[in-house]
């Protein structure tokens, strides 16, 4: 009986489907570049990418506002 409840178990997990969120940074003018192309798996990668983004620029710079957004 326990053999036969594990695998009703078991079956029911195969016909489950996970979904895992993605993410993306878009643009605050919601225009396309290089950077809202890419998809993350999870945010804090998203994030990262952004860091490194705004790192490389200076006070002066123009500044293009972005986002993290779920898909």
């Amino acid at each position: 009986m326990e053999n036969e409840s594990f695998e009703a178990l078991e079956s029911g997990f195969k016909n489950l489907s996970v979904s895992v969120p993605l993410y993306r940074i878009v643009r605050d003018d919601l225009q396309e570049d290089a950077i809202t192309k890419l998809q993350f798996n999870c945010y804090n990668s998203a994030y990262d990418e952004l860091e490194r983004y705004y790192g490389d620029l200076c006070c002066s710079d123009e500044r293009i506002e972005y986002s993290i957004v779920s898909i």
